[in-house]
């Protein structure tokens, strides 16, 4: 029983460490997408991508699903995840 009770404690431990990173993650995202996001637009065009977000211009036609030409702070994050 005892071994039970500790399990759960130690897998909501780490459930709340996973979420930590993932906010964690996020913050740093939105930071460096609001730095290359340099006409304030709330999109990241390819160009902006290259410049300040290297990774992101790499798989940039994987998260530009729609191929409207730009991505945006929630399409990255949700690839992220």
């Amino acid at each position: 029983m005892l071994a039970k009770v500790l399990m759960l404690v130690v897998g909501f431990s780490l459930v709340g460490v996973a979420q930590a990173d993932d906010s964690a993650k996020a913050k740093e995202i939105t930071a460096k997408f609001k730095a290359a996001d340099k006409n304030v637009d709330g999109q990241l065009s390819l160009d902006e991508a290259k410049a300040g977000m290297p990774r992101v211009a790499k798989g940039f036609d994987k998260i530009d699903v729609e191929k409207k030409g730009y991505v945006t702070l929630a399409q990255i994050i949700a690839m992220a995840n």
